[in-house]
């Protein structure tokens, strides 16, 4: 039954909405063992929170055949990338590039977003074998179909009040600055990929986090990289320990439901400002982004009998580094950018 949207202030509703949604697609998810089950809550995490709106039916199919579609122009790449090697990379690049370039300048960011993961995740295990790859869209396409279903129940259980006026169109960037920018996201995006193509089994997860990051980096300058790249990688981390040390008192599929809703809706609250804060949005997105991947990949370390603290400690160490590269990146970008102006 939907809760009446009786408030004039829509903020509360939305944090609800965001942390609901993600938490009732994790426990999908991992209750029908999906794989990669931490994509679909990550991308209902992404979803609820670029969107205020409800996805129609026909939305929610469009969506996976255009992802599937998008993602398969990695499997384009996967023999360019095998036997050229360099060339292979450098096309990776100009494709990221054009992709963060799309996105910033009035394209579809959801379409850039599947074209960069279509570039990364697919290209990079295909590299070894055709069949993860496969694998890789089949896992994605999955996780939109159910990411469709939880972003309509959480519009569902809680919809937006109506009267509402439209947001105000964000205002583009001129082409300068939005070369400038993808070029910067898509520096950011590269180091995992290599990584990727070494062992892709591994650093799929780091290359979740790297396009985060680039996604991340389009609305950071160089002034604030360090609180917001690093400070919500740090953060993410933090919750990812004190979560699965509280799941280890009664673990269970439920209570990492439950788990998950608390922790979502404690970052959604300062998400949509319901909670004072100096961060942006951006910061607590990436944050409650992070939890998730972490969490993710504990899941898969335990099922292995792997030592989940040691693994979530390397993994946070290569998240913290690949942060700090973006840090890096951002700032030289900038450097360089604003070095002819301040000289002229």
């Amino acid at each position: 039954m939907p809760i009446e949207a009786s408030s004039a202030d829509p903020r509360p509703r939305r944090a609800l909405r965001l942390a609901f949604g993600s938490a009732a697609c994790l426990a999908a998810s991992y209750g029908l063992a999906l794989p990669i089950s931490f994509l679909p809550p990550l991308l209902t995490l992404l979803l609820l929170a670029a969107r205020n709106q409800p996805l129609p039916l026909k939305a929610c199919l469009a969506l996976a055949l255009l992802a599937a579609l998008t993602t398969g122009g990695g499997l384009l790449l996967i023999p360019l990338l095998r036997y050229y090697p360099a060339s292979g990379v450098l096309l990776v690049a100009l494709c990221l590039f054009l992709c963060f370039h799309h996105g910033l300048y009035g394209g579809n960011p959801l379409v850039s977003t599947f074209l960069i993961i279509g570039l990364t995740l697919v290209s990079a295990t295909g590299s070894r074998d055709v069949a993860a790859a496969l694998a890789v869209i089949e896992a994605l396409v999955m996780g939109l179909l159910l990411t469709g279903f939880a972003v309509a129940l959480g519009h569902g259980v809680f919809p937006e009040p109506g009267g509402l006026a439209a947001p105000p169109a964000k205002p583009l960037p001129t082409p300068e600055e939005a070369a400038w920018i993808a070029l910067r996201a898509t520096l950011v995006v590269i180091p995992a990929f290599l990584l990727a193509l070494i062992d892709p089994a591994s650093y799929v997860p780091l290359v979740m986090k790297s396009v985060g990051l680039g996604q991340q980096v389009c609305s950071t300058s160089a002034r604030d990289a360090g609180r917001e790249l690093l400070g919500s990688t740090l953060l993410g981390g933090l919750l990812a320990i004190v979560f699965w040390w509280a799941l280890g008192l009664f673990p269970h599929l439920w209570m990492f439901c439950l788990w998950m809703l608390l922790f979502i809706l404690l970052v959604a609250r300062r998400l949509y400002r319901v909670t004072a804060t100096r961060q942006t949005p951006g910061f607590w997105l990436n944050t409650a982004a992070t939890l998730i991947i972490l969490l993710g990949q504990s899941v898969q370390d335990s099922a292995a009998g792997k030592d989940v603290y040691t693994a979530l400690a390397v993994r946070m160490g290569l998240f913290v580094a690949v942060a700090l590269y973006a840090c890096a990146a951002v700032y030289l970008i900038d450097r360089r950018r604003w070095r002819p102006r301040s000289a002229a």
